[in-house]
């Protein structure tokens, strides 16, 4: 699958918050860097059809971004995703499942699958509301993949995680991008620098780089700190 974004703006009155971006994505993971404010969130939100862009165009294999065809393909993790804090980790991942459409006996099926994917099994009757950060991310990745997305799309999902959480959730997210396309925001380059083979790095809303970190520009983190901090 191609997903392709061509000459993409949002503009809200006097400010530009996205200026004429174009890319391609395949399946693996894509690492989205810029600093807060970059454009990140608005680029990522036109891309799951909550936000009509001012001009340009969204299409996965020629499939248009407002059609119900491509968001059948999506899973969305947002920065702060919504949960109901007295639902199980269970209760919550079945009850996504039945907002995508899925039946409900492949649902109960793919929770128990997802939950032990994310390591979650063993609390799946707690309530989200006892769960830590971590947990809680863990949880919101569980329900963006219920119904095999075949786009990811991952808003700063490791802020305010935990080191040991951090490289847990990279390594999930490395798994999943084998067969789907995952585009994964940050502002933290350790977050991504060992599992996105493709980089987009976005300022003041115009993506500035793009492609494969090449080792000859020397360490990534050092790179990005010179030019966005």
């Amino acid at each position: 699958m191609k997903l392709s974004v061509d000459r993409l703006s949002k503009q809200y009155k006097n400010k530009i918050a996205v200026d004429r971006v174009s890319f391609s994505l395949t399946e693996g993971v894509t690492g989205l860097l810029g600093a807060n404010g970059a454009g990140k969130t608005t680029l990522m939100r036109m891309m799951t059809g909550i936000l009509a862009p001012t001009s340009g165009e969204i299409k996965a294999d020629g499939i248009a971004v407002q059609t119900e065809e491509y968001r059948s393909l999506l899973g969305y993790l947002p920065q702060d995703f919504g949960y109901y804090p007295e639902f199980t980790a269970k209760e919550f991942v079945r009850y996504i499942a039945a907002l995508k459409g899925i039946d409900k006996n492949t649902a109960k099926r793919k929770t128990d699958e997802l939950l032990e994917l994310v390591g979650l099994s063993d609390v799946a009757n707690k309530k989200i509301k006892t769960f830590s950060g971590g947990m809680k991310q863990r949880v919101g990745i569980a329900q963006a993949i219920v119904n095999d997305p075949k786009i990811l799309i991952l808003d700063e999902p490791t802020a305010g995680l935990d080191p040991k959480e951090r490289v847990r959730f990279r390594n999930l997210i490395a798994e999943i991008g084998k067969n789907t396309i995952v585009l994964f925001s940050t502002h933290i380059v350790s977050d991504i620098d060992s599992i996105a083979s493709n980089l987009l790095m976005m300022r003041d809303g115009q993506i500035i780089y793009e492609g494969a970190w090449d080792k000859e520009k020397g360490d990534l983190e050092q790179f990005y700190m010179e030019e966005f901090e």
